[in-house]
């Protein structure tokens, strides 16, 4: 599976189940882990919860996403930007997504942030979420490494896509 950000700077949320259990997900924990570093980039491994192995970047334009923050969603709209009537942001539309297959709320995990820049300030541990760094037609290539099913949505909060909401484009094809 390939995420092209056609236009530049818009951060996209991925999320992926076992196809045959979807109690086995993507996880961020695992995956840091294993790598043994916060930002993830090409022949890193994604791995489940499970410690088996999701996705393989191939390819990655940008170097640059977060792993650690959740999907944006109506109550972070409300506690971190006082928003009294938010939408349901990307938490919301990957909520969507898994609910036809049986799956709900609690069920939508960290999501990997593909071009999502946070800067985390070495000597405090304070975060801030900054502008993508990708530019348009950057790309990252994923190769999956079992049957899933998968979320992906184009983030709606301002400060992970510089106050501009874009398209992501993705394209799927066989090995």
């Amino acid at each position: 599976m390939t995420i092209i950000d056609p236009e530049g700077e818009q951060v996209s949320d991925l999320i992926s189940y076992n196809l045959s259990d979807p109690r086995e997900y993507l996880s961020s924990g695992r995956s840091i882990d294993y790598a043994g570093r916060m930002f993830l980039t090409t022949e890193d491994i994604l791995y489940s919860n499970r410690s088996n192995p999701m996705w393989t970047i191939v390819h990655d334009d940008v170097g640059r996403h977060d792993f650690t923050l959740t999907p944006c969603s109506a109550e972070m709209f409300r506690k971190l930007y006082g928003d009294d009537d938010p939408h349901h942001g990307c938490f919301g539309n990957l909520c969507k997504a898994v609910e036809k297959f049986g799956l709900g709320p609690d069920d939508v995990h960290t999501a990997f942030n593909i071009f999502m820049y946070v800067h985390v300030d070495s000597e405090t541990g304070k975060i801030e979420v900054r502008p993508p760094q990708s530019r348009p037609g950057d790309c990252l290539k994923l190769r999956s490494e079992m049957d899933m099913f998968v979320g992906l949505t184009a983030c709606s909060a301002g400060q992970s896509n510089n106050f501009t909401y874009k398209p992501i484009d993705y394209q799927i094809s066989n090995r």
